[in-house]
């Protein structure tokens, strides 16, 4: 935080701007005016705080159906410690939580403040979320989606001093987009990528997005053993996963021990006449396709059925239809960087997409919804 005296971690955490001690925290004498948000995090520092051995949490389902996974406290300390190592961050370092601490992003932030002495400032979720903090506060960690880091750089750029103060700087949730990657290289604190999910406690990876550093490529935290399964899919092996390896649907290219690129989904593979396209390859065109033409829509990779060829690539896009001279011109400058399997035959447009209750976009609820299939 600032050069003022903020109490430590070790002592409690702060909610805003007020104080809140962790002996209060231990006997229920939480504020009257705080937040449902703030609120939830309280309760998860209360149950760590008396030591309790395991955690249920509930996945964000933008992967799959939202399911409850219980996390055991040796395995969260233990990604904890190596966060800490890989980013230098020591005790006495400030962070900010401004994630939803009933998802594994936000929970992790605390659990990270807890273990490792971290000064806590917690804030409620929200869309600009150093939009209520002083302008004098300045933090070593902080973590964000990406829409958030967006929307700060986009209406509060005097921000970006209190953001080169960081030690490091977290991006997760969601992938990050060509144009917020260009907005970045703005920052001089570094920023990192994650790779993870709720069941390996949150990331086992980062790659370096912006600077000098930037890597194109995601880095295995320390004692974090990677593979490949029969299908290219990640196999992750970690201190802090368990016994069992954890088998996971995407896709990636090993480059060494302890590096990778991620491709996309397994799930997300389209089979047209024959040909296996990684709709993520195709969003990625797109994406840069939407960037020069100054389109600024939400849009997602999908596929319609094809008597002859199974499935045809095909565009969702958010609200009203682009003009047909748009539309054409789109779909052509997409084709000139594609194959004649991958070029998207069409687009569907859908006044809103549904999101999964994490705010990621739900994908196949909205295909179902909008076509019927």
């Amino acid at each position: 935080m600032s050069s003022q005296n903020y109490s430590s971690s070790k002592e409690g955490i702060w909610l805003n701007d007020r104080f809140v001690s962790f002996i209060s925290i231990g006997s229920n004498d939480f504020p009257s005016d705080i937040s449902p948000d703030e609120l939830q995090a309280l309760h998860f520092c209360q149950d760590w705080l008396k030591g309790s051995a395991t955690f249920i949490i509930h996945t964000s389902g933008s992967t799959g159906l939202p399911k409850s996974i219980h996390l055991n406290r040796d395995q969260m300390i233990q990604s904890a410690l190596l966060t800490g190592k890989m980013l230098q961050l020591q005790a006495g370092d400030s962070a900010l939580v401004n994630l939803n601490t009933q998802y594994i992003g936000g929970m992790m932030m605390l659990v990270r403040g807890m273990v490792l002495g971290l000064n806590l400032w917690i804030v409620p979720p929200s869309l600009i979320p150093l939009k209520e903090l002083p302008s004098h506060l300045y933090f070593d960690f902080l973590s964000f989606v990406p829409v958030q880091l967006q929307a700060v750089l986009e209406n509060m750029p005097d921000r970006i001093t209190t953001l080169n103060k960081a030690k490091a700087i977290l991006l997760g949730g969601a992938p990050v987009s060509q144009g917020l990657e260009k907005q970045l290289q703005q920052i001089e604190a570094p920023i990192y990528q994650t790779y993870g999910m709720t069941e390996t406690l949150s990331h086992v990876a980062l790659k370096r997005v912006n600077g000098v550093e930037k890597k194109e490529y995601y880095t295995t935290l320390p004692g974090v053993e990677i593979t490949t399964d029969e299908r290219a899919c990640l196999v992750i092996r970690a201190p802090f996963t368990g016994a069992q390896p954890i088998v996971t649907n995407d896709v990636v290219k090993l480059l060494s021990p302890t590096t990778f690129n991620w491709l996309g989904r397994i799930d997300n593979v389209i089979n047209s006449g024959g040909i296996k396209i990684q709709a993520e390859r195709i969003e990625r065109i797109t994406e840069q396709v939407l960037l020069v033409s100054q389109i600024n829509r939400r849009f997602f990779i999908g596929s319609l059925p094809h008597a002859q060829l199974g499935e045809t690539v095909t565009i969702f896009m958010e609200g009203n239809a682009l003009s047909k001279e748009a539309e054409t011109q789109l779909l052509h400058s997409i084709a000139v960087l594609t194959n004649r399997f991958e070029k998207p035959t069409s687009i569907v447009y859908i006044p809103a997409f549904l999101e999964t209750p994490s705010g990621k976009i739900d994908k196949p609820q909205t295909i179902r919804l909008y076509t019927g299939l």
